[in-house]
Parts: structure tokens; sequence; C-alpha cells
């Protein structure tokens, strides 16, 4: 009983290594897109073929990072807004965008896993991620409402326009070396690819306030 413990516990630091390898490959290649399996068994010190024995592929890994990604948006929001009442729809916009930009790793999955993720993997992980990233999307949905004038449909509608913008602007903000290169040649195009947060504050606030005021219309 103790060596199946202690093997378990083995199985689990190997898997978080390979996790904490793939945000550090994300980081530095710019993006989730350019990571492979290879690549993160190297980084994490594993043989190739030890992979499966912690991940089916990399789209259940990936999946793994973006349900820790929804836990840990959460805990930033709440934290953010511990002790703070009476927000207007402009400042819960502005909670929602930096509190979301300082999870970077997180806007880039939120581009993968409605378009390769979740559909990739077994039918009980897929259900376990739905079933947290709904449990967290329902926490932050009631930590802004508690804290601010919105109503909880208008912060629903908030977060959804949120996850959209994010997942896009994420991308277009961190563009590919040819793109990059595009942007330094035609400078009118690259303009959309700057100032992720701030583009993504404006944006936010707007849609707040013409929520805000349709309810009140």
């Amino acid at each position: 009983m103790q060596r199946r413990a202690r093997s378990e516990e083995a199985k689990l630091r190997r898997a978080e290594d390979m996790l904490d390898a793939a945000r550090a490959l994300a980081a530095d290649r710019g993006g989730v897109r350019h990571i492979t399996l290879a690549a993160v068994t190297e980084a994490a010190g594993l043989h190739p073929s030890a992979v499966r024995r912690y991940f089916d592929s990399k789209e259940e890994l990936l999946l793994e990072l973006a349900e820790r990604g929804w836990n840990q948006w959460r805990g930033t929001l709440t934290a953010h807004l511990a002790d703070v009442s009476d927000l207007t729809p402009d400042q819960t916009a502005a909670v929602v965008a930096t509190t979301l930009a300082a999870q970077p790793l997180f806007c880039d999955l939120l581009t993968h896993v409605p378009l390769s993720l979740e559909g990739e993997v077994g039918l009980e992980r897929a259900r376990r991620f739905k079933t947290n990233s709904f449990a967290a999307f329902d926490a932050v949905v009631e930590a802004l409402t508690t804290a601010g004038s919105m109503t909880a449909a208008q912060v629903q509608d908030l977060i959804t326009v949120a996850l959209g913008l994010a997942a896009n602007l994420w991308q277009v903000s961190h563009p590919t070396p040819t793109l990059a290169e595009l942007y330094a040649q035609e400078p009118r195009w690259g303009h959309v690819a700057l100032g992720f947060e701030p583009r993504l504050t404006h944006l936010l606030q707007a849609t707040a306030r013409g929520l805000a005021a349709a309810e009140s219309a």
C-alpha cells in the first residue's frame, strides 16, 4: 500500500513537471500553438515513451492548463474584489479586463479550448472540464454582481463577450514572426495588434455601458 502511494505521488509530481514545462514553453515560444508533446517531455526531463502515463494527448495536457486557468482567474478576480462594493459598469468591465490580462496563458488557451481541445479528449475528461469551468464562471458572475451595480444577467453577458474578445485579441496582439514583419512594413495593419489590455478594457467598458443602458431603457 505504501509503495502504491509513493508511485501515485511520483506520477502526480511528473504530471506537474509536464504542466510546468508546457507553461514555460508557451511563454518562450509565443503561445501554446507552438507546443509539442516531444518538446514538453524533453523540457520536463522525461522519456517520450513515458508521456502516455500522464496525459493521453497534447490536447488533454492543454485542457488541464485551461481548467486551472479558470480556477486561477476566479481566484485572482475574487481577491481583487475583496472589500469592494458599488462598482459602476465601467469599473466592473475594468476589473474583468485587468484580471484577464493578468492570465496570458489562459487568454491564449481560450482560443484553443472550443477550437480543438475539449472536443479531442474523452467524454469524462470533457465533462470534468465543463463542470469545473462552469463552476468558475458562476463564481466570477456572483463576485462581480455582489460587488457592483450590474445584474447577474448583465454580468453573464459581459463575461461572455470578455472571453470571446480576450481569445481573439490575445492572438492578434501576439503575431507570428511573419505577421510581425508584415506589420513593420505596413503599420496601418499592425495597429490592431497593439495594446491588448487597453483595447480589451475599452471594448468591455463600452459593452458594460450598453448592457446597463438597455436594462434601464
